[in-house]
């Protein structure tokens, strides 16, 4: 058995063969989606087949070690997200849910719709049997949000599509609808460890481990890459091990770790809904200064030209660029 709390350096399909048969409670697995992203040392531009092949290899290692009530969510990108579906069904998963995690601060593409959105699987081992911390990951219910009813219950179940900054978003998503609401780590968020470029928020990894674990418990990453995932293990007070190929990722998640602390509060809003100011729905109205020259032809040499609009001494306001203005009030 490999020593747990760190992150291993070893290639994960041969490391999950020195942990022990259903000794894992939990795995989250964000493996490299095979679209040519440039890792420091893996190549992520394998041939189809091979990808497939490998990840069968890996998938399979993941249901070896997981005990028979053990979880595993799977985040996966659009190319290959129905092939690994089929496949971990086939190995012998259980499918309970298809989330779709929305966010924006997405890649700009010209040619084609920007993808905002990662597909995360949540597979069980057993379809009867199986960890499910409901009332660790409630959310609020309309009632609460929208009418401040005392007589709703402590919240309810979060559904299966996540996004960002659903206050902006109020006639489309609440949160009795198919929303989580995690923000994706852009590169200015304080949260970014700046050092890996697919890092998931902890809260999005918080809600998977206390719904899918209990204290004590071990969790699993078999591709530690930006160490999120133990590190909101360590937080929450569960056992973990990872592993990773990349000299240089492990060495900063391990730095990572040593400054935490079993009990710290994980990064990031846990309700945005709550925590994050609402785009103001009604416009702002700017008032605009216009001034206005009589006509050449009816102009009189003795009156006064129009003087321009003094300066304004007050600072622009600026505000988001959702905002709407009138160009001109009365």
């Amino acid at each position: 058995m490999l020593p747990l709390n760190t992150i291993h350096r070893l290639d994960c399909i041969e490391a999950m063969q020195a942990l022990g048969e259903g000794s894992v409670d939990l795995a989250f697995a964000d493996p490299p989606f095979n679209i040519g992203f440039e890792y420091d040392v893996y190549r992520d531009k394998k041939d189809p087949k091979a990808y497939l092949d490998w990840s069968r290899q890996w998938i399979s290692g993941v249901h070896r070690v997981l005990k028979p009530n053990g979880t595993f969510w799977l985040a996966i990108g659009d190319d290959y997200a129905a092939e690994l579906k089929v496949l971990s069904q086939e190995i012998g998963f259980h499918c309970r849910s298809w989330v779709i995690w929305y966010y924006t601060f997405g890649v700009n593409c010209k040619f084609k719709f920007s993808r905002s959105h990662t597909h995360i699987f949540h597979f069980v081992k057993d379809s009867k049997q199986f960890t499910f911390n409901r009332e660790a990951v409630l959310v609020p219910s309309a009632r609460q949000l929208v009418y401040a009813d005392k007589r709703a219950a402590a919240g309810r179940l979060p559904d299966d599509t996540w996004i960002l900054r659903p206050q902006d978003l109020t006639d489309g998503f609440n949160p009795d609808d198919d929303t989580w609401y995690f923000p994706r780590v852009a590169g200015t968020f304080k949260e970014r460890e700046g050092f890996h470029g697919c890092q998931m928020p902890e809260q999005l990894l918080g809600r998977i481990i206390k719904v899918s674990s209990n204290p004590g418990e071990l969790v699993l990453d078999p591709f530690s890459g930006s160490s999120t995932t133990v590190a909101v293990a360590k937080k929450l007070g569960r056992e973990f091990v990872a592993f990773d190929i990349s000299e240089e990722y492990i060495a900063r998640g391990l730095s990572r770790l040593e400054g935490i602390t079993p009990g710290d509060p994980l990064d990031g809003a846990a309700e945005p809904k709550y925590s994050a100011p609402s785009t103001p729905d009604v416009p702002i109205k700017r008032e605009r200064r216009i001034a206005i020259a009589k006509s050449p032809t009816t102009s009189d040499s003795s009156e006064k030209q129009p003087q321009k609009p003094k300066k304004s001494k007050k600072k622009p306001v600026t505000q988001s660029a959702t905002l709407l203005f009138e160009d001109a009030v009365e």
